[in-house]
């Protein structure tokens, strides 16, 4: 081969060089967009506490679960359907023999309506309990079956079983009555839980205030906590489950007292997408507050 030929040649290969590797970095940056794109959360998000999703975001196109039932958004609600001013209580981790019906008769007394986030087999267990949260007129919410706060780390086939086998307990449980809501423990959800959620047509449902009741730190500090947290948003997490839960109990009366002063009404989260529930969900504002993630609840 002449020297001019082996130029040519060598020319080529390098041609060739340059194009695989133009290839073989496009496709690099296509993976990653893949992987964090919209409706995604990268390691840093999840680091820096911002949870997995948005306020009003939801999913990246179909998967396990299906499509999302109708009305029902993949993204986290917060707002209240009372309005901009009303607030939400949400009882985590029961049903208990022993607290549910304190709790129960506190919301009573005050004539507010809560949601219930109940644990599957909790619920199977109790059923008695299960159908007086829903003859009082409060709301059903998934909490899993084994309130595994890691389910973010686990095979999208495994947070599919923990949801749905959840739902059937307690709906079972309570006679018919449909969960209208889902909430992750610790608030681990994915861009798959809360698609399997809403394509079961239930709202994956986030906390704003974090009472730390579960910690029992005295009813005092408990309703020191929503008062001073309520700024965050409308949604304040209890807990009936999971303890003795006298603290709550008793904070819970001081709460619903100082916020009826305050002239806050209570609510339900909202369920579906109007664009007017959306626009009062803070798009700005983290799912799970950075002091609340890996929560126990």
């Amino acid at each position: 081969m002449g020297f001019k030929a082996r130029i040519t040649e060598q020319g080529t290969r390098a041609r060739t060089a340059v194009a695989a590797t133009a290839i073989a970095v496009a496709a690099t940056v296509w993976g990653v967009s893949a992987l964090v794109g919209p409706g995604h959360t990268s390691a840093h998000d999840v680091a820096e506490g911002h949870g997995p999703a948005r306020p009003g975001g939801s999913g990246s196109g179909p998967g396990p679960g299906g499509t999302p039932a109708k009305g029902i958004p993949e993204g986290i609600a917060h707002a209240s359907e009372s309005g901009a001013n009303a607030v939400n209580i949400t009882i985590d981790d029961g049903p208990d023999p022993r607290w549910t019906p304190k709790v129960l008769d506190v919301l009573a007394e005050h004539d507010v309506k809560a949601t219930f986030c109940m644990i599957g087999p909790q619920a199977k267990a109790h059923p008695d309990l299960v159908k007086r949260v829903v003859a009082a007129g409060h709301r059903l919410c998934d909490h899993t079956m084994n309130h595994d706060t890691a389910m973010d780390k686990k095979p999208v086939a495994y947070q599919e079983q923990q949801i749905l086998d959840a739902k059937k307990l307690i709906e079972e449980a309570a006679g018919g009555a449909k969960v209208e809501y889902y909430r992750a423990p610790g608030g681990a959800f994915t861009p798959d839980s809360r698609r399997i959620a809403a394509a079961n047509g239930m709202r994956p449902l986030g906390w704003n205030v974090d009472t730390k009741d579960f910690g029992k730190p005295g009813a005092a500090a408990i309703v020191d906590a929503v008062k001073r947290e309520i700024g965050n948003g409308p949604t304040v997490l209890f807990h009936d489950g999971g303890g003795n839960r006298a603290q709550t109990v008793e904070a819970l009366d001081g709460v619903l007292a100082w916020l009826k002063r305050q002239g806050r009404p209570t609510g339900f989260p909202i369920r579906t997408a109007p664009e007017a529930a959306e626009a009062a969900e803070a798009p700005d504002a983290a799912d799970v507050p950075e002091s609340a993630r890996n929560h126990v609840s």
